[in-house]
């Protein structure tokens, strides 16, 4: 597995800065960051709540939210850790409501394809997913977030350290401990790019 969570650059991409300033009266560049980021959300949501009506609603309350708030936005991290923030919050008020904390039913969140992968590599995919995810569910639930947020919602350590309020070291070393977790428990060799 290669994920994304390599160390960036410290400052997001300056279109996702222009974008966000410019959605604050243009609804169309809300629109372009809302297409570059509605599949790591609503995989996110999936991988938390388990069904599609809940994640859609979560994913839609979301954004909603993000356009409400947009002005908040600073460029001080990236947009998708920014909005993954949001998700955070949406979940976790979801989850106070129902008054229930369901088992992560994270193998939900694989079924939202990656767009550029051919049939094969979505087959190969989609069995490495199923291992991951049942090992998954076997380790901390701080590690198996940190390793979601990295594979599903494909943010880097430092993006995945500000969704979890943790620094990138410790979000780097929760994937760490939980990518060697997952090979004790799976065939699968994981590659991390450090």
């Amino acid at each position: 597995m290669t994920t994304s969570m390599t160390t960036p650059p410290q400052s997001p991409p300056a279109d996702e800065v222009d974008l966000a300033q410019e959605a604050c009266t243009n609804v169309d560049a809300f629109g372009e960051l809302y297409r570059r980021h509605l599949t790591r959300v609503y995989r996110d949501h999936m991988a938390h709540v388990g069904n599609v009506k809940d994640a859609e609603d979560l994913t839609s309350q979301t954004f909603m939210a993000a356009l409400e708030g947009i002005r908040s936005f600073r460029g001080s991290g990236s947009f998708a850790a920014w909005i993954l923030g949001i998700a955070a919050r949406k979940k976790a008020m979801f989850f106070r409501r129902s008054g229930t904390r369901p088992e992560v039913p994270i193998e939900a969140a694989h079924h939202i394809p990656s767009p550029n992968l051919g049939t094969d590599q979505l087959a190969d995919q989609r069995l490495r997913l199923d291992s991951i995810t049942r090992a998954l569910k076997q380790i901390s639930p701080e590690r198996a977030d940190a390793i979601a947020l990295g594979f599903f919602s494909e943010l880097t350590y430092a993006e995945a350290g500000c969704v979890l309020k943790k620094s990138e070291a410790a979000a780097k070393m929760l994937v760490s401990r939980g990518l060697q977790d997952l090979r004790e428990r799976t065939s699968l060799a994981f590659e991390v790019e450090l």
